[in-house]
């Protein structure tokens, strides 16, 4: 276990998650302080940040610069003054959220986001929280025989199901992607066991939003295998549940971890702030 001398970092589960203490993020942090924080999220795939103020978004910002560059997603891209920042707000009527099926962000590009940083501006008295599924137990538990007929399998990842006309999101939400006329889907293939750049250990990467179909093969031949591995690597065994708060922040690892907004504060609004920092190619 990683020993920490400016944090304090308290386990969320024997899986996955970890609540990072005696630091705020909206503060000027010194090398050794960012260099803890980049550990635990290393080591717990998932950080997360109570009681913080990042209500100014170049604070917000600035933290998220200190792990690399902010990351522009293409389809919450609406023209407003900061593109770098998306706005995820769930208003009582809505009858769909953002994020609500298992899913790693934004897999369609060409390099994904390494990862991002969601901060609670206001979150729900009850409902409203977060599901975090760590895979590279998602890999590792699998059988030597299955991991050997995925090993050079590779997967086509495009968004038609989160934004354009046809997945007509905007309908049902309050937080908007493109529709316009002008949008065109991004699609790109990686493969579905992926090397962490940092760590080195092999992890799951597919997942049910974005993946539609083996790379050679049909989306019919691929659905059986397909349908196996996404409900394998969300087993409850490799996952934490995080309840947000005012405030609240969370730091996940888009690389090796899958996550889920559940969508059961039905009269409750929940707003929510989010950076993405830049990524690398899947390999």
């Amino acid at each position: 276990m990683t020993t920490y001398e400016h944090i304090t970092v308290t386990p969320l589960s024997s899986a996955i998650g970890a609540t990072i203490g005696n630091v705020s993020i909206s503060s000027e942090l010194d090398d050794g302080i960012i260099a803890e924080i980049r550990q635990a999220l290393l080591d717990h795939l998932v950080i997360f940040f109570r009681d913080q103020d990042l209500t100014d978004i170049e604070h917000h910002k600035a933290f998220t610069k200190r792990f690399g560059d902010l990351f522009v997603h293409p389809n919450f891209d609406l023209g407003q003054n900061n593109p770098e920042m998306v706005y995820l707000t769930r208003l009582p009527g809505d009858k769909s959220a953002a994020g609500e099926e298992w899913h790693a962000d934004t897999t369609m590009m060409a390099s994904p986001p390494m990862g991002a940083i969601l901060y609670a501006i206001e979150a729900p008295e009850v409902g409203g929280d977060t599901l975090f599924a760590n895979q590279y137990l998602a890999y590792e538990t699998l059988s030597d025989g299955m991991k050997r007929m995925i090993m050079g399998l590779r997967a086509v990842h495009n968004d038609t199901r989160v934004a354009g006309p046809a997945a007509a999101k905007n309908k049902k939400r309050t937080s908007k992607v493109r529709e316009d006329k002008n949008w065109q889907a991004t699609e790109n293939i990686h493969p579905v066991v992926r090397t962490h750049p940092e760590t080195g250990r092999k992890c799951l990467f597919l997942n049910g939003v974005y993946v539609h179909n083996f790379e050679g093969m049909t989306v019919k031949e691929s659905e059986p295998l397909l349908y196996y591995l996404y409900d394998h690597a969300v087993r409850p065994e490799f996952t934490c549940r995080f309840r947000w708060q005012s405030g609240s922040v969370a730091f996940w690892d888009n690389r090796c971890v899958q996550h889920l907004a559940l969508h059961d504060n039905h009269n409750m609004t929940r707003r929510m702030q989010r950076t993405q920092i830049q990524g690398d190619v899947v390999r």
